[in-house]
């Protein structure tokens, strides 16, 4: 195991203190404090995706395989990695974010498919533009629509997205499944710890993007710097981690202090001070417009 450059030691550190604090809570905790294990369960989950956002993106190691390889097992259940991987990586090559046709990863909807929608179909779409709403709800449409969407992809004879489905069904019930089972750890509540950890993950990407007419400001700062910004590995610097993809997790403060007020004209002051304004600011409130609210490249 060759790592990508000596300061990457962090990552590979903390890809393994993940692990063993999952297993330490599905195979210790949970058969004497089972309520504690399963709410520390599910930051861990969402960390695990966090570090699967940054071996997708080439750490800790040199060889693409080995990082891929490191965070494959499905603790989180539901979303392939290898779609995961994907998805994201055709996120960050599309310079059209935010664009429901062309971005993968955007929360925004077609007018076209808006006017077609029952009236309680759309008010589930409004309730899901609240923090709360995304939280509870964002889980459950992230996941049909990848579904649907991986769906037709196959059907069309797509082998990738087949693989990465195939194997995600491989892993999950001989190896995932049979170690919660084989724990004290009943599987009905780690299914709600797995459905929590993407609940959890949702504050982060609930608005790390905005349809701002101008491109460059489309990807958000946080200026965050307690558990959240540790639990989503600083990617609430969002428009760096865009402007810098390659950039490890824990060089991307450093790198923003250098360059703040350049960051900042950048991405048009598209800026919270913390997760705790955002909060405040969106819990019960729409952010913006289910609808996409500019012209597509792609035409309506």
């Amino acid at each position: 195991m060759i790592l990508k450059d000596n300061t990457e030691w962090r990552t590979a550190t903390l890809i393994a203190v993940c692990y063993i604090s999952w297993a330490a809570l599905v195979f210790g905790l949970s058969a004497y404090l089972p309520i504690l294990a399963a709410l520390l369960t599910i930051p861990v989950i969402t960390l695990h995706s966090s570090l699967q956002h940054e071996c997708l993106h080439g750490h800790p190691f040199r060889h693409a395989w080995l990082n891929d390889a490191i965070v494959l097992p499905p603790i989180g259940l539901f979303i392939p990695y290898l779609r995961f991987k994907d998805v994201h990586l055709e996120h960050h090559q599309n310079a059209r974010i935010c664009d429901p046709y062309d971005d993968p990863e955007s929360w925004y909807l077609e007018q076209d498919f808006w006017k077609r929608l029952p009236r309680w179909l759309k008010l589930v779409f409004e309730a899901n533009n609240t923090l709360f709403g995304r939280v509870l709800l964002g889980p459950t449409i992230a996941l049909i629509r990848l579904v649907i969407s991986d769906g037709r992809s196959i059907i069309e004879g797509d082998r990738r997205v087949l693989l990465a489905w195939a194997l995600h069904a491989m892993l999950l019930p001989p190896v995932i499944f049979a170690i919660v089972l084989w724990s004290a750890f009943p599987l009905p509540v780690y299914l709600l710890c797995a459905y929590a950890g993407l609940s959890l993950l949702m504050v982060r990407t609930y608005l790390e993007h905005q349809a701002e007419e101008s491109l460059r400001g489309r990807s958000v700062i946080i200026e965050d710097r307690g558990p959240f910004s540790l639990l989503f590995l600083n990617n609430n610097l969002h428009a760096v981690h865009h402007a810098y993809p390659a950039v490890a997790w824990h060089q991307l403060p450093s790198l923003y202090r250098r360059n703040r007020e350049r960051f900042l004209a950048m991405n048009k002051g598209y800026f919270f001070s913390s997760y705790g304004e955002i909060f405040r600011r969106f819990a019960f409130h729409r952010k913006e417009p289910v609808v996409y609210p500019h012209d597509s490249g792609h035409g309506h």
